[in-house]
């Protein structure tokens, strides 16, 4: 599954699947506990494929901060937790993404990129960071 059909929905914890479109909105699935939710167009919600993080050159997509954190982990759970302090935090996002702006990503953020990571890699959804590469890597043998 990719990012495009993972949502974070304002006022609701962790992540939801997008499972299908209604009229007014569209079923979502929650990644914490597999209950589906009707959300409408309403609500605050963000596609995680839309995503990008504020660095002091550009923005980088959070598909590839997702990809640094699977990285460094070697595809296990993140090694910092949500609830340590900004300082450990802001320590472990600096070797995930050495050069993100600090002025514009504050704790809030790096904690929920950090719960983010850890619920997709407890639900096996960060294959897509893997297939993704191997595209690119056959695109660009192909030129």
């Amino acid at each position: 599954m990719s990012l495009d059909k993972v949502l974070s929905i304002g006022g609701k914890p962790g992540l939801y699947k997008l499972i299908a479109q209604t009229r007014g909105g569209f079923v979502a699935e929650s990644l914490i506990d597999n209950k589906r939710i009707s959300v409408s167009v309403q609500n605050n919600i963000s596609i995680l494929s839309e995503i990008a993080i504020y660095t002091l050159t550009e923005e980088i997509p959070l598909k590839k901060v997702l990809e640094n954190i699977k990285e460094k982990e070697n595809g296990k759970q993140a090694s910092v937790k949500p609830k340590d302090s900004k300082d450990k935090l802001e320590e472990y996002f600096f070797d995930v993404l050495p050069d993100y702006d600090e002025d514009r990503v504050y704790a809030s953020d790096i904690k929920k990129i950090i719960q983010w990571y850890n619920l997709l890699q407890k639900h096996d959804m960060l294959d897509f960071l893997d297939s993704e590469k191997e595209t690119e890597t056959v695109s660009d043998e192909e030129e």
